[in-house]
């Protein structure tokens, strides 16, 4: 079996960093992209490392389309070359659209979408380029991208367009790179303070996924069947249903 080489942004903690995890559990090596967070990125480098895992640590904001397009480069030549891609680095910022600025908009779109897409490019440029070669890119979505409301207006936007972007992308790109997608509900205690008790009530499920649940989910679609593509799996107990 292929050694898995994964780049994947937004690494160095919470979800980031369980991907990181599900990569290092199946075997493989890391690509592990940060942008402002270097101590927590050395931090979870450290741990996969000693899981046996080659982790090249890589800085970039992604907000600068220049240095979003250069990763994959730089991820290509630190590891030897790349046969997946995690689209994990996101902001999500409680905005309606009263509180959203032109700046705040535009600051989601390049951070959650546009970046997203150039990386996607990039990857397969160069994985395309080398004959008979297969690879994999699994974009981070949310619940709300396939039911949006009026809360989280910029990020859920751009994520409903990673949504798009995931589905025309695995037709472009197939038959030798798939491209699928995990929508994530109540992962992690919300980052913006939302109390943790009304995002429970409104899961069926009424608990948090665990990690290993996350973990496991990623690993399915890195090493699974190659005939799913443009898939969007709901790991969110279900929450998209109500």
């Amino acid at each position: 079996m292929t050694t898995l080489n994964v780049l994947i942004t937004g690494a160095a903690r919470r979800v980031g960093k369980m991907l990181a995890e599900a990569v290092a559990e199946a075997g493989g090596n890391i690509a592990l992209h940060y942008g402002h967070s270097r101590t927590a990125a050395e931090a979870t480098a450290a741990a996969l490392r000693a899981r046996g895992a080659t982790v090249a640590l890589l800085q970039a904001d992604l907000s600068n389309p220049a240095e979003a397009a250069a990763l994959v480069d730089r991820a290509w030549e630190a590891l030897g070359g790349l046969n997946a891609l995690v689209n994990s680095a996101a902001i999500f910022e409680n905005l309606t659209w009263e509180t959203t600025d032109l700046a705040a908009w535009e600051r989601h779109l390049r951070v959650n979408l546009t970046a997203p897409f150039l990386l996607s490019q990039a990857f397969a440029r160069r994985l395309l380029a080398e004959p008979e070669a297969q690879g994999r890119i699994v974009n981070i979505l949310d619940w709300r991208a396939l039911r949006p409301a009026g809360d989280h207006l910029p990020y859920t936007v751009s994520k409903a367009g990673l949504a798009a972007l995931t589905q025309s992308l695995a037709v472009a790109f197939a038959p030798r790179i798939t491209v699928n997608g995990m929508a994530l509900g109540a992962v992690l205690p919300p980052s913006d303070g939302q109390p943790a008790p009304k995002v429970l009530h409104a899961t069926p499920v009424s608990r948090w996924a665990t990690a290993e649940e996350v973990r496991r989910t990623l690993r399915f679609l890195l090493t699974g069947p190659a005939y799913i593509t443009g898939e969007i799996i709901h790991l969110d107990g279900g929450r998209h249903l109500v």
